[in-house]
């Protein structure tokens, strides 16, 4: 009867203990590279348990979330674009049952007009370009965007000098009840 070779349990235990040792290095050098990640106090010197450096890994990914959001919001804000989740799909939308949505926003003689209508709006940027054109105002740029079923219209204009709150005030009525007809005719 031959005898087989099998290797001895104590070089089974070594090679446990380098994969061990192996396994163990890496980690430390993940979590080092994932500490080094995070923003330190310059002045602080005390070692922190590995624990507690990923207590603060942690904390510091939802506070970037947070900031996400917060500034996602505050360019939608500034962009004029509200986030609609009526939508089957979450995405950006118009209103409830499709229907169109209009802000008009005044900044000195600057009037900007941001439209947001399904597919089946379309004509409704070309009717509020020549709404503005009647009123007086000049069209400084005019452009849409379309994601997924959704256009985001865009126009910049300006506006008479001598009173703009009035003629935005007007233009602004105007541009509101065009929407309004127009979306109502449409269902």
């Amino acid at each position: 009867m031959d005898q087989q070779q099998y290797p001895s349990s104590s070089s089974c235990r070594a090679d446990r203990k380098t994969i061990e040792k192996n396994r163990r290095n890496q980690m430390k050098a993940l979590y080092s590279e994932l500490n080094s990640l995070l923003p330190h106090h310059q002045h602080s010197r005390e070692v922190t348990s590995l624990p507690d450096q990923i207590d603060a890994a942690v904390n510091y990914i939802k506070k970037l979330q947070t900031n996400l959001e917060k500034l996602r919001a505050k360019k939608d804000r500034h962009m004029g674009v509200e986030r609609i989740t009526n939508n089957r799909n979450g995405a950006y939308g118009s209103g409830p049952n499709g229907s169109p949505q209009i802000e008009i926003r005044e900044i000195g003689s600057a009037l900007d007009v941001v439209l947001i209508t399904g597919l089946d709006f379309q004509f409704m940027f070309e009717g509020a370009i020549r709404l503005l054109l009647e009123e007086g105002a000049d069209i400084v740029n005019a452009s849409f965007s379309v994601v997924e079923d959704t256009i985001f219209h865009t126009i910049h204009s300006k506006i008479e000098e001598c009173a703009p709150g009035t003629v935005a005030a007007r233009i602004s009525d105007r541009l509101r009840k065009f929407v309004n007809e127009a979306s109502s005719t449409a269902f």
